[in-house]
């Protein structure tokens, strides 16, 4: 649960004018002295807070930091992803530091947030760039009742509630391509790994590992990225509260996940396949720069793999490798 500070923050928002101490009182169910205790420390956090007597409170502006009682102020109490946040300062990588806590038991819908990355990862073991302050660098602890083959499908189930939270907190129109980036207008601006521990039959728990270039700056990019990549900041032409986008993002995957729960890949697959970025085109799929295929797109089977259409009939399934559309 939130500290009482987290259900503070709550009482703010909506209100362009004061809130008074007798009413955060009375609606969190503590004295007067405890309100104002944890007055000062979300101001030693950063938050602006004005207070006037006979008047009460009033939120002036926020940290630009993570925050575990920012984002579960705006998440809700019921949802299964972002039960608990952690939220960390610098750390390697958050899936590591998820993969940790999952092996030592931590639970189900845990998130793990970081300021920065020292040792970020992306698909097939690349650098993702990982400056302080700028981005969302985060992962999903997940104990799913699921087949491992089957663990894959949680990939593409990540990357539409990506895609839906870039929509709805920017209103720009992102494409996926495959198996997991997110792309504005041709270039990356999000991109997901996902790892798994399990055995033969059963899976001990799998890790959604996700970034997403947020309010980063072209300055801030490296001159040796291996492809074009861009930010929502560069996009939209605004910077965007990091906290607000992570709940609006952990609300749609928490959405996405539940109906993968209980209906199965099917309506996030045909979700993925609206999204992608290669659908009635053609693509070559090569590793590590020898071809291996070159057809046209025909979507994704229950695996996630994709595949690709040569000649007539003839489909064959890629299973990794990097893709290039015509």
């Amino acid at each position: 649960m939130p500290r009482i500070g987290g259900k503070i923050l709550p009482l703010f928002r909506g209100r362009s004018g004061f809130v008074s101490g007798e009413e955060i009182s009375r609606e969190l169910n503590v004295s007067r002295t405890a309100v104002w205790k944890h007055i000062n420390r979300l101001r030693t956090e950063g938050y602006v807070i004005d207070a006037i007597p006979s008047q009460g409170y009033r939120l002036v502006s926020n940290p630009d930091i993570m925050s575990a009682e920012e984002i579960a102020a705006e998440t809700g109490a019921k949802n299964v992803i972002g039960s608990k946040i952690v939220c960390l300062g610098e750390t390697g990588s958050t899936n590591a530091e998820a993969f940790r806590m999952a092996a030592e038991g931590e639970a189900h819908g845990t998130v793990v947030f970081a300021e920065s990355q020292l040792n970020g990862k992306g698909r097939l073991g690349r650098r993702w760039e990982s400056p302080p302050g700028a981005n969302i660098y985060c992962s999903v602890i997940l104990r799913p009742d699921i087949m491992p083959h089957e663990a894959p499908q949680l990939t593409f189930v990540s990357a539409v509630a990506v895609a839906r939270a870039i929509r709805i907190s920017t209103s720009l129109a992102p494409s996926i391509k495959w198996p997991n980036d997110i792309m504005l207008q041709g270039r990356k601006v999000a991109g997901l790994l996902n790892e798994m521990s399990a055995e033969t039959d059963r899976i001990n728990f799998v890790i959604l590992g996700i970034g997403v270039n947020v309010n980063m700056t072209g300055e801030q990019f490296p001159p040796d990225i291996r492809y074009p990549a861009t930010s929502l900041f560069l996009e939209h032409g605004d910077r965007l509260s990091r906290n607000d986008f992570a709940a609006v993002m952990l609300k749609e995957l928490d959405q996405l996940y539940c109906g993968f729960v209980a209906d199965g890949f099917a309506p996030a697959r045909m979700e993925w396949q609206s999204l992608c970025n290669a659908n009635g085109r053609a693509v070559t799929v090569s590793d590590s720069g020898r071809e291996v295929v070159s057809g046209m797109f025909a979507g994704i089977d229950d695996d996630g793999a994709m595949l690709v259409r040569r000649g007539g009939s003839d489909i064959v399934r890629i299973l990794t490798g990097d893709v290039r559309i015509s």
